[in-house]
């Protein structure tokens, strides 16, 4: 067992996670192809590569001499913040990944605790050195002290960093120094990482994360704490509420580069796949059949918000998706719960509607998007904020809010946060740009993302992390805009949205399929205004000078899915297709409209 190191990288938000796991992956020559390896080869989901963000742990084992690294890369982003607590129990050490320039950023500084508070040491990996006005020495100081203010023990405190950039492929204990490969690195995972101890007795395997097949249902993933499992054993699963459940381990596979081997046994301290334990979740225990010991369960992330998803009910509804009825929705959730821990499901008002309770906007408009890639048709709700009761106060959750951005824009990002209830607790300059931190109310983000990005010119680094749940903080002033509602079914017409103008600013192109119902725009004032972009104009005999001029229109104002859902309010919906994302009213009928709200 002392040829196995189990490590998992942990990092903030696109500090270059994943493309580090590539480089050694290459280096280990994987592939025995080189023209199959792509950029991001773990990042294989389409989402994730045109995002460049990771949403799923995922494991990945390299051989180097004798030696295999089972390697496990983990989500940076606040949202799926559930996959890395979890994780962290298969490793024996960290790899924390530091960005050169942005230095430690929150989430960091939120796994890492984690790790110290289980013992794991870390090896800190200075990345992107490669970057103008990089600062690698003072990056290093600044994790040394960071973890020394989260009380690492000495032990711990001894760490060794290198400096590298994996985007070009070299990792050396000097930056100025530039090498080959990342043979150092891989040298110091070796001689700096534990080797898993052997632990003698009854098998136990703690499930931390878990994978779905088609073919074979779930399979969950763990490393095994103690004893050995076999292929074909019978095995007692041991439930996080006590219940223990008789049950048979059919397969078991370890992880041998990007696949999956299939062994007759596994001894403690390497991380497996096993096949055939059915109803299990994530935190419960595989144990002996005769003698059941459970390990102390994980907890998972609570989810901190809710939207209501629907059957597409528009005019326009089953024109360009394949699954359109309420059975394909409830399906399709239901077997996102199969892999998908932080997601909450339950029927909604109507027998059409499921409100659907996640961890953030990301986390579930990650879900919606990718039904819609699958053909999906559905309409979703503005997202709200999950309230808790604690002792009788109404409790909200917090978040910690940090935002780097340029020294001249900090007096708007301040007000607009000020404004959303957040409040100030740290500032500090770094080179030009300013770091702040504050403590923001959840229902306070969203929509504060694409507003303090267009506000700064898409200077401001935006990250946030679930905190705690505190108070009630009071109301949060809402969209000040109306919004422009069609009252006509059928093509826009640029000649009306040419005379309309002066109304406010358009979502859609000339030439347009609308319907009546449909937001169209946002309205320069406060209120609600419905205008007819179908009309066009009459023809008549007569010439005149100036009647004749050319319809000059701006572009109009197109949302990505995240935007829409944090642009809509409450009587409003986003209706999502394979091909489309439209704005409605929950009512498309005006008078229905003005008797609901009257």
């Amino acid at each position: 067992m002392q040829k196995i190191r189990n490590i998992a990288i942990i990092a903030h938000v696109d500090h270059g996670k994943t493309t580090l796991v590539d480089r050694m992956i290459l280096q280990a020559k994987i592939f025995r192809d080189s023209s199959k390896c792509g950029d991001l080869i773990l990042d294989n989901n389409d989402l994730e590569r045109e995002r460049g963000i990771t949403i799923l742990a995922k494991n990945v084992s390299v051989p180097y001499g004798e030696y295999k690294i089972n390697i496990i890369d983990t989500p940076g982003h606040a949202d799926f913040g559930g996959e890395v607590e979890r994780v962290l129990n298969m490793a024996d050490g960290v790899l924390l990944l530091v960005d050169a320039f942005e230095g430690t950023m929150p989430q960091t500084r939120f796994v890492l605790q984690k790790a110290l508070e289980m013992g794991k040491k870390p090896i800190v990996v200075v990345n992107k050195v490669d970057k103008p006005n990089c600062r690698p020495e003072e990056v290093n100081e600044q994790v040394f002290d960071l973890m020394f203010s989260l009380n690492a023990t000495e032990y711990q405190l001894d760490f060794k960093t290198l400096y590298g950039s994996a985007k070009n492929g070299w990792m050396s204990f000097d930056w100025k120094d530039p090498k080959e490969d990342i043979t150092q690195l891989l040298d110091t995972i070796i001689s700096e990482i534990p080797a898993p101890e052997f632990l003698e007795g009854t098998p136990q395997m703690l499930i931390s994360s878990l994978e779905y097949s088609p073919y074979v249902g779930r399979i969950a993933i763990g490393r095994v704490t103690r004893g050995v499992l076999k292929a074909g054993m019978n095995a007692s699963l041991c439930k996080r509420d006590g219940e223990i459940v008789k049950s048979r381990v059919k397969e078991l596979m370890i992880f041998k580069g990007l696949e999956k081997e299939k062994v007759s046994e596994v001894k403690s301290g390497d991380i497996c796949a096993v096949v055939g334990i059915e109803g299990f979740d994530i935190g419960d225990t595989i144990a002996d059949y005769e003698n059941p010991e459970p390990l102390a369960p994980i907890s998972i992330d609570e989810p901190t918000m809710s939207m209501l998803f629907t059957i597409n009910d528009s005019p326009f509804f089953g024109k360009e998706g394949k699954f359109v009825t309420s059975r394909h929705i409830k399906d399709r959730l239901e077997k996102e719960l199969e892999k998908n821990l932080a997601l909450r499901v339950k029927e909604g008002l109507t027998a059409d509607s499921f409100i659907v309770n996640g961890r953030g906007v990301l986390h579930i408009s990650v879900l919606i998007e990718t039904m819609r890639r699958e053909g999906f048709e559905l309409q979703v709700g503005q997202p709200k904020v999950l309230d808790k009761n604690i002792n009788g106060i109404r409790c909200e959750p917090v978040e910690f809010l940090t935002i780097d951005l340029p020294a001249e824009m900090v007096g708007r990002a301040i007000e607009m946060v000020t404004r959303r209830k957040g409040s100030l607790l740290h500032m500090d300059h770094r080179g030009e740009r300013t770091h702040l931190e504050f403590d923001i109310p959840s229902r306070g983000l969203i929509g504060l993302r694409s507003n303090l990005i267009t506000a700064t010119q898409g200077e401001a680094v935006v990250s946030h992390r679930f905190k705690a749940y505190e108070p009630y903080k009071g109301e949060i002033e809402k969209r000040s805009n109306g919004s422009l509602i069609s009252i006509e079914t059928g093509n826009a017409i640029a000649y009306s949205m040419d005379k309309l103008q002066d109304r406010g600013k358009f979502f859609i192109s000339p030439g347009e399929d609308i319907y009546a119902g449909q937001v169209v725009g946002e309205n320069s004032r406060a209120d609600d205004l419905g205008i007819n972009l179908c009309k066009t104009k009459k023809l008549t005999n007569v010439r005149a000078s100036g009647s004749d001029d050319k319809a000059m229109l701006p572009p109009p104002i197109v949302f990505s899915l995240e935007e829409a859902l944090e642009y809509i309010q409450e009587d409003e919906l986003v209706e999502v297709t394979p091909k489309s994302i439209r704005l409605r009213k929950i009512y498309l009928d005006e008078n229905e409209r003005k008797r609901r709200k009257g």
